[in-house]
Order: C-alpha cells, then sequence, then structure tokens
C-alpha cells in the first residue's frame, strides 16, 4: 500500500518519535526507524538483570527499586546487527512474507556506560555490582537475554503526546513524554489527552505495512513517578494518573503484521469505531 493510499484512509495521526530500551529499567535510545516484529520492536528489553530477592512471577531488578537504573546508557555494539533482522530484505521477498531470522546474543552485545562514566559490558560482574551497591535488599544479580523482548505485559507499547501535555497541565509542570517508556510515541490528530484510549479493541496502521491490534489501556505504577535525566520523584504524576485516568496512560498492542515503521509516519484506524475527535 502506497503512502498517499493509507493518507486517504482514517487518519488519526503520524509517529512523532520512536524508542527502544536494550536493557529493561535502563535508559531508552531514540531511532530513526525500527523493525516492528510479533515480539515487538526488534533489539527492544533483551537483556535484564535478575534478583534472587524479587518474586518468581516478576524476577527483575528495575528502576522501581534501584531509580539509578535510568541514568545508565545501553548501545549496542555491533549497532548494524541490531538495527534490523539481516536477511530482512530477502525474507520479504517471500510470499506472503516470511518472519526473518533475529541475530544471535554474540551479534547483539550491549555495552553499559555507568552514570559515572564507566564503560562496562553487560555481563561484567562489576557492573552488577554498582547496580547493587545502594540496595540493601537486591539479592544476587543475573543478567538475562532473550531474542524477543522482555516486556511487562505486551509486545509493544505506544503513547500519544497529547496525553503528556494534557496530564503536565493537570499537574502543574512539564511532564516528559519518556517517564512513560514506551516504543511509539504518537502525535495524534485530537488535540485532547488519552484519546488512545479509544483504540483499545482496534486495529491501526502504522506506516504501509505494520498493523497492531490495541488490547488494552497500559496500567502505570512508580515508574513514571521518575525523571528520565535524574531520577528524581515526583509521586504526584502517578497520583493524577490514578485519580484522573483510573491508573491508566497509554495503550498495549499485539503486532499482526510485521514490517518497518519511521518518525512521521502516518497511522491510521482500519477499523470502525469514533475517531478521537
Amino acid at each position: 500500500m502506497s503512502r498517499e493510499e493509507i493518507r486517504k484512509m482514517s487518519v488519526v495521526g503520524t509517529v512523532e518519535s520512536l524508542c527502544r530500551y536494550p536493557v529493561k529499567s535502563m535508559r531508552g535510545e531514540e531511532l530513526e526507524n525500527a523493525f516492528v516484529g510479533f515480539s515487538g520492536i526488534y533489539g527492544d528489553r533483551l537483556f535484564a538483570f535478575k534478583s534472587s530477592s524479587s518474586p518468581e512471577g516478576f524476577p527483575y531488578l528495575t528502576a522501581r527499586e534501584q531509580k539509578e537504573m535510568l541514568l545508565y546508557r545501553p548501545r549496542f555494539r555491533h549497532p548494524d546487527k541490531a538495527a534490523r533482522p539481516t536477511n530482512l530484505a530477502d525474507a520479504e521477498k517471500i510470499a506472503p512474507g516470511v518472519t526473518p531470522v533475529y541475530a544471535d546474543s554474540t551479534e547483539l552485545v550491549v555495552d553499559v556506560e555507568t552514570p559515572s562514566g564507566e564503560v562496562l559490558a553487560i555481563d561484567d560482574p562489576a557492573l552488577a555490582e554498582t547496580l547493587t551497591r545502594s540496595i540493601s535488599d537486591a539479592g544476587a544479580l543475573t543478567v538475562a537475554w532473550s531474542d524477543r523482548a522482555m516486556t511487562d505485559c505486551r509486545p509493544i507499547s505506544l503513547f500519544a503526546v497529547q496525553s503528556a501535555q494534557e496530564l503536565g497541565a493537570e499537574v502543574g509542570f512539564t511532564i516528559d513524554k519518556r517517564r512513560f517508556r514506551a516504543n511509539v510515541y504518537m502525535d495524534l490528530e485530537s488535540a485532547v489527552g488519552f484519546a488512545e484510549d479509544a483504540f483499545v479493541g482496534r486495529r491501526i496502521q502504522i506506516g504501509p505495512k505494520v498493523v497492531i491490534s490495541i488490547l488494552e489501556r497500559d496500567p502505570r505504577c512508580k515508574m513514571i513517578t521518575l525523571d528520565p535525566d535524574t531520577g528524581e520523584s515526583s509521586p504526584e504524576v502517578l497520583r493524577e494518573v490514578a485519580q484522573a485516568h483510573d491508573g491508566m496512560a497509554g495503550i498495549y498492542g499485539a503486532v499482526l503484521v510485521e514490517g518497518t515503521i519511521q518518525k512521521g509516519d502516518v497511522i491510521v484506524a482500519l477499523d470502525s469505531g469514533d475517531t478521537p475527535a
């Protein structure tokens, strides 16, 4: 489908920016374009730190326990391998388009820059030691790796920049969209915040190919209280979301059709329903 054909459909907005998080709970990186697979954004949350003191159902150390994790900057050692599956072009040529082969752990190695400026490999014991230095009950940390994103709930998260603006107006200070750690930040045609809630139960298309089924609103926790640049907490952000928005901000989706998306791509609603006004 061409971009001109897409624009004739029910356009609801555009992609304002794209983000992925190579290490769960550490700082994200903004992308110009991204391959979206059935498991989410390629290269997203491939690494995490498991803690022996965390519950079995959610065994990860996150910024909820160690807010300074947000100040650690992970980078792929081989950015070209982390950009997209290496056989993507060939896989897309095979009708109806086969699932491409993902890179392995040796090709997706991550180095992490600590807040002090030291650069350590993800599996360097010194990195785990720095993460637990100020936590009294962190337990033993081990590095987990997966070739699919270790997301909390669903493969991909989306958030409208208008929702950050409205929430900022409600609490009385500017809200950085990065607090919400979404994969796709949307600039919606609607000027109203939280208009993305209307997409739940519907399908949207991003760019010429990618189709996402919007499953549910995103329940929020302490993470959105943390400033992405300093780690400092503003509890009133979560309190306002809880009181004014049912504890939800943003939406979760499942990928139905894989493909590449980029900043500026048009977002269209494929199902009938009231388009956010």
